[in-house]
């Protein structure tokens, strides 16, 4: 029984996808393009470690927002697991917006 390869690449543009449906309920702009996504490892068994911040650490949606980000990149075909991990090291600034963040916010 051959074992079918998946591509790691494929698969992470996958997560970034989902990512990008993911939005901050105070900020219309997605987690994403906000730049609270710092990291995103997929090891060989297709399980997913996500690093990311919130916009504050007392944000409203602390504990709801990680459990929507790992729900979302579990239902991508081929991801076994998913788990999110929030640091505030480095603090999120809005340095790490995207451009087209910046744009939509009116910041440019």
């Amino acid at each position: 029984m051959e074992e079918t390869i998946i591509d790691t690449t494929e698969l992470g543009e996958s997560i970034v996808k989902i990512l990008k449906t993911i939005y901050d309920p105070e900020i219309p702009v997605d987690i994403y393009e906000l730049g609270l996504i710092y990291d995103v490892m997929v090891n060989t068994d297709y399980e997913v470690k996500i690093l990311m911040t919130l916009t504050s650490p007392n944000c409203p949606v602390a504990e709801s927002l990680p459990r929507e980000v790992e729900e979302k990149v579990k239902s991508i075909a081929n991801v076994k697991d998913a788990e999110v991990e929030i640091t505030f090291d480095p603090p999120w600034s809005k340095d790490l917006m995207s451009e087209e963040a910046k744009l939509e916010l009116g910041m440019l």
